[in-house]
């Protein structure tokens, strides 16, 4: 009695051993796993919730988003079950006939045949202690993983089983997944394989890295078991067409590839929504790849473009490339900083406008003017390279024309003008000593994220805010500009007659409806811009060559006005766009706008020195004019003005006179340093100036 008591004891205790050395480790819910899986992409979503762009961010597998059993295909399924555990629907989650015929195997045979199932195969996958090679084959491991499975079976259903298995097994090489096994393989999604697609699939699990021909034959073996499988000739050719390069996973979106590698990143949520539009970015992509293609043969490559909602400063579009034809198609041409050229004017004006120091109406003098900068001198020149004289403020800016540009900037000062484009929020200006009068003509290097957000405060009514491209709350807007000086700049923007004397009355600007735009060209028309806003949006195109490089005879309204034209026609193919009404603060008079109190009663020239009846204009004081070597210096002149032109006084250099004020004149240059003088009649001196000519 003694004995059989120990003995039942000691069976009892290696029982109990047993029972827990072989305890499974506790496995997650299914809900728990899905929730926990994460795709090696991420994407961005419309403002709709379409798909926008897919981006892998995780290098350590390739995975894609988790699919329903639903979503895959039935022959896959069939195929599967029918491979890889015929009885699936039947057990438990231990096929006790196929580990009874194992046992019998290895007794008789001296091998064991393996009879894992479907649900210890998922089990192993949950828990990596669980796999083959980890912990052995032997009896404590075999009894860990059908325990495992047992416990797995009582928990999740079939269907949730056979669709973790299918996403989470590893299919080829980095290929983790039905899905991405389904699109790295054959391009296609998981509901769309077929016979033979399906059979290689399941072959790839025994041995997914196994050579071509044996995954092959096997998928072959796995066909001829079922009687509506493919054929092993159509397999064969399926298998060498996808098994002779290495996989590769197409996104299935990749619509705005400069804005996805600014939001999706590895640290970055794997689902961004965004305000884009997708079929507006699909437009707007199109519009610049055939403007670039168009002025390809004149040396343009790159191109962006930008558009935003006015209410709300959500960007709708942001092309940052010219696709295929691009030089440098990861450069970010949203962000990146480029020469301004006669873009900026327009904030020049709305400045000159607050401080009440022009009117629409006032004239400035259009006349040759040396600008001096710390390099030396140079003289501004029109688009078209005339001088027209004195010109009313709205012709010039209309017109674009550039001495008037410098004449104000002169009376605003460079400083002041540099804190009105922080305001709006141009970054990383340099000082006002480093740009000089050249700032109204555009030489701070901006982007074209900065233009469209300053741009869109004229249409705001001069309140500025942050442009975003993802949904979030208004910011709070800050004035910089008056709602009566932004209306006075949008009214001229938008005049045809005051810009035809340089553009035409047709031309790319002239838009179906109400628009106010500017174009603008850097130096060496390295840069093209277009930017301009409707009653509803602001549009903004960039056309050069990242690399830097001049276009061939290509200006801002050959260039990037044709794409900016195609945007705001389609913008507003069936929405209306409405001159916005002067605010009420406005005075009509003399057929132009006036703020108050600065309606005049005669249109005057200003000018810096109004106070100085008598001045040189040309060259400045301390001008510096180099000769060109390319041209003879019997040749070289320059332009030698005063103001006003006086017939009774004289000009006059090194003392020796040269002509009278009553017109300009040209000087032959002589090297050296020279003094300007401008005579009375009476031979008083009424202004002088120095230069030099090196």
């Amino acid at each position: 009695m003694t004995r059989r008591r120990a003995l039942l004891l000691v069976a009892l205790f290696a029982l109990g051993t047993t029972w827990w050395v072989t305890a499974p480790p506790a496995l997650p819910a299914f809900a728990s796993v899905r929730a926990r899986f994460a795709s090696s992409e991420a994407v961005l979503l419309d403002r709709h919730g379409a798909l926008l762009h897919e981006r892998r961010v995780d290098r350590s597998g390739r995975r894609l988003a988790w699919t329903p059993l639903g979503d895959v295909s039935p022959v896959l399924v069939a195929t599967l079950i029918a491979t890889e555990d015929h009885r699936f629907r039947e057990h438990g989650g231990v096929d006790w006939r196929a580990v009874g015929a194992a046992l019998r195997d290895g007794v008789t045979r001296g091998r064991v045949r393996g009879a894992s199932t479907l649900t210890m195969q998922v089990a192993a996958l949950l828990d990596p202690s669980l796999r083959a090679g980890r912990s052995g084959r032997g009896v404590v491991a075999k009894m860990r993983q059908l325990r495992a499975a047992r416990a797995l079976e009582s928990r999740w259903s079939k269907d949730e089983i056979l669709e973790a298995h299918l996403n989470l097994a590893t299919f080829r090489g980095e290929l983790s997944g039905i899905a991405a096994a389904s699109r790295g393989l054959f391009d296609r999604e998981p509901h769309g394989l077929g016979e033979a697609e399906a059979a290689l699939l399941i072959a790839l699990l025994r041995a997914p890295n196994a050579p071509r021909a044996a995954v092959a034959a096997r998928a072959c073996a796995i066909t001829a078991r079922r009687p509506s499988g493919a054929s092993c000739d159509e397999i064969t050719a399926r298998s060498e067409q996808v098994f002779a390069t290495a996989p590769r996973v197409r996104p299935r979106a990749t619509l705005a590839p400069h804005l996805a590698a600014h939001l999706l990143r590895a640290a970055a949520p794997a689902r961004v929504a965004t305000t884009l539009d997708a079929s507006l970015q699909r437009f707007v992509a199109d519009v610049l790849a055939a403007q670039v293609a168009e002025l390809h043969g004149r040396n343009v490559r790159d191109a962006a473009a930008l558009v935003v909602d006015n209410a709300s400063g959500d960007v709708l579009a942001y092309v940052g490339g010219s696709g295929a034809l691009s030089s440098a198609r990861f450069v970010d041409g949203v962000r990146a900083k480029r020469q301004a050229g006669s873009s900026l004017k327009p904030f020049l004006y709305a400045r000159a406008f607050d401080r009440k120091l022009i009117t629409a109406a006032t004239r400035l003098d259009d006349a040759p003017l040396d600008v001096v900068t710390a390099l030396g001198s140079y003289r501004p020149e029109n688009y078209d390279r005339g001088f027209r004289g004195p010109v009313a403020v709205r012709e010039a800016l209309a017109s674009s024309l550039n001495v008037p540009a410098v004449r104000l900037l002169q009376m605003v000062t460079v400083d002041d003008f540099v804190a009105v484009l922080g305001a709006l929020g141009f970054d990383g200006l340099r000082d006002a000593e480093f740009y000089g009068d050249s700032l109204a003509l555009g030489s701070a290097d901006v982007s074209l994220w900065e233009m469209v957000g300053a741009y869109r405060a004229l249409a705001t009514g001069g309140d500025f805010a942050p442009l975003h491209v993802e949904p979030r709350e208004q910011l709070v807007a800050q004035r910089v500009f008056s709602p009566e000086a932004a209306f006075l700049v949008t009214d001229v923007l938008a005049d045809r007659a005051s810009r035809a004397p340089t553009f035409g009355l047709e031309n790319p600007l002239a838009t179906r409806v109400w628009s106010a735009a500017k174009t603008g060209t850097s130096k060496d028309m390295r840069d093209n811009w277009c930017v301009g806003v409707t009653a509803r949006f602001t549009v903004g195109v960039w056309v050069g060559n990242f690399s830097g490089d001049s276009m061939w005879s290509v200006s801002g309204v050959d260039g990037a006005a044709p794409a900016w034209l195609a945007i705001v026609n389609a913008l507003h193919a069936e929405l209306p766009s409405a001159a916005p009404l002067p605010p009420p603060t406005l005075v009509r008079a003399h057929g132009e706008w006036f703020l108050p109190g600065t309606q005049p009663a005669t249109l005057d020239v200003a000018t810096r020195a109004a106070a100085a009846p008598h001045r040189i204009v040309a060259p400045q004081n301390g001008a510096v004019l180099v000769l060109d070597p390319d041209i003879p210096d019997t040749r070289e002149r320059t332009w030698i003005e005063a103001a006003p032109r006086d017939p009774h006084a004289t000009l006059a250099i090194d003392g020796r006179s040269i002509g009278s004020a009553a017109a300009p004149l040209l000087w032959p240059l002589a090297r050296g340093r020279h003094e300007l003088t401008l005579v009375a009649a009476d031979g008083a001196r009424l202004d002088a100036v120095e230069f030099l000519v090196r």
